[in-house]
């Protein structure tokens, strides 16, 4: 993975959100230079630098935009190209930490470093995710670090220390200011601590002390690495949770051949994008998992839980259900597939490896020549080609991995769901333009619905292309590029004549129109 990173980052375009995000850490980094280091600011690293109060997105957690933020400036000041290569490499070194993590969590829960690797393994053959681990600073960092601090509560349950409190802490804050759902983890903490007094009594003190020193330890922290909770921190902190149920709820989006205000949603729209858009092996496999610990909660409650591989099992079960349900409960807004929700992927590929383990078992279990064996060796034939299919794609559709969906055919997929909703294919795009135009400047359509995207993207050409672009109003452009994100449908004839696609398994996610000269 390490080595896989820095072969692959270059591929990638850049996200509708990625310069909003840099603005987020540069403020923050504004803000602690005015109140610890004022004659930092005359260093000029923060010209045209918004105030953090009064920015609509000082909400947003910052660490890793902070973190980003102080190696850009040491660095790639003076070269966007390469702060965005930068960016993305160190996004996914933090989801290879996560892969880490679960691989972990695995090795712990299934008492085999085969079987941690398994659960590595599905994480990493999951299309989406993986493109997304390279531009996705928010929802593949907030997994990971979800996943690394779910590791850490299971060494503190297991092994109760003031040491372990405070680095279990770290990783919450951590998470917490990236992303307010990080609030999950104290209920989670707290939850399965009690959990683990009641079913080894004998450790009642220690955990007793270990989860003081955690809670006591973890409100600092969140507030020390979140800059802008500085001045009045339980009032801001309710007001970043209360945007984040609340934010861009005006927005439509495009779900099930229906623009719809994202207000508006139904109950299974972060259900049928996690079906729709996961290998469909992960799913069944999953699926089993949950059921197999299902049936053992629900046969001896009690007698189940007196077992710590089975404690393990409900943390998982908590994990992936338990945000689910919050989410409905508080109404929270979600838009853009199923991004806002992927820490709680990490917990289903661990249960996919406990329904994996469990067919294992069954088929070592049965007789050599009965049906059982007969079935199993059917099941494992297509388990196998399953996961065959979905490396292929993975590697074929590079790197527009992120339009992947699983088991629905490309023209049916356009029809009914959100396409390149990152606009990461902007990068081709323009590149494609500029290798086919000879002109000492090419003009691109700068529509308000592109713009954003298209522009993010012309940071990662190369100097010479970059200055050949020209970003005028529509009426003047010679060259508009479609992304499909608020237009589902085909464009109309005064968009200009189609030229150039971009498809991911028959699928268009991009169009280069060209227009006559003038």
């Amino acid at each position: 993975m390490l080595l896989l990173g820095p072969l692959l980052v270059r591929d990638y375009g850049m996200g509708w959100d990625e310069r909003a995000d840099r603005m987020v850490g540069y403020m923050s980094l504004r803000y602690v230079a005015q109140v610890l280091a004022p004659q930092v600011l005359a260093a000029g690293h923060f010209t045209n630098i918004h105030e953090l109060a009064t920015h609509g997105d000082a909400d947003h957690g910052p660490v890793f935009q902070m973190l980003l933020a102080v190696l850009e400036i040491a660095f790639f000041r003076h070269d966007p190209r390469g702060a965005g290569w930068m960016r993305h490499l160190l996004t996914f070194g933090v989801f290879v930490a996560g892969a880490w993590a679960v691989y972990r969590l695995g090795r712990a829960r299934f008492t085999s470093w085969r079987w941690g690797l398994v659960g590595a393994g599905l994480l990493v053959l999951s299309p989406r995710i993986f493109a997304e681990a390279f531009y996705n600073y928010k929802d593949i960092v907030f997994m990971s670090l979800f996943a690394l601090a779910v590791l850490t509560l299971g060494r503190l349950l297991h092994r109760p220390t003031a040491r372990g409190a405070l680095g279990h802490a770290l990783v919450c804050a951590l998470a917490t200011d990236v992303r307010t759902m990080g609030i999950l983890l104290p209920g989670l903490t707290v939850a399965f601590g009690g959990l683990e007094m009641w079913a080894r009594p004998a450790r009642r003190a220690a955990l007793t002390r270990a989860l003081g020193w955690y809670l006591g330890a973890l409100a600092p922290l969140v507030v020390l690495f979140w800059p802008f909770l500085w001045e009045a921190p339980v009032a801001r902190f309710w007001e970043c949770f209360g945007s984040f149920r609340r934010y861009r709820q005006t927005m439509n989006v495009f779900y099930l051949g229906e623009l719809t205000s994202c207000q508006r949603l139904p109950w299974h729209y972060l259900p049928v994008w996690l079906l729709v858009t996961t290998p469909v092996t992960h799913t069944a496999l999953a699926l089993s998992g949950a059921w197999a610990v299902l049936r053992g909660l629900l046969a001896r409650p009690t007698a189940w839980l007196r077992h710590t591989t089975n404690r393990q099992d409900l943390l998982f079960g908590a994990w992936l259900l338990g945000p689910l349900v919050v989410i409905v409960a508080i109404k929270s807004v979600v838009y853009d597939g199923w991004r806002h929700v992927y820490f709680i992927y990490p917990a289903f590929v661990l249960l996919a490896v406990r329904g994996l383990r469990a067919g294992v078992q069954a088929w070592q279990a049965a007789p050599a020549a009965s049906g059982g064996r007969r079935l199993g060796w059917l099941a494992g034939g297509l388990l196998v080609l399953g996961g065959v299919h979905t490396l292929v794609r993975q590697v074929h559709d590079h790197p527009y991995q992120y339009g992947y969906f699983s088991f629905l055919p490309g023209s049916v997929a356009q029809r009914l769901f959100e396409r390149d909703y990152w606009g990461v294919s902007g990068r081709d795009g323009l590149a494609w333009v500029l290798a086919h135009d000879p002109g000492a400047t090419v003009a691109v359509s700068d529509t308000l619905s592109q713009q954003i995207a298209l522009r993010n993207n012309s940071l990662l050409l190369p100097a010479a292309q970059r200055a050949r672009l020209r970003f005028v109003p529509h009426a003047q452009a010679r060259y508009f590029l479609g992304i499909y994100r608020w237009h589902p449908g085909p464009y109309e004839p005064p968009f200009g004549t189609p030229v150039h696609d971009i498809r991911v398994n028959g699928m268009t996610i991009l169009t280069i129109f060209q227009r006559a000269a003038n």
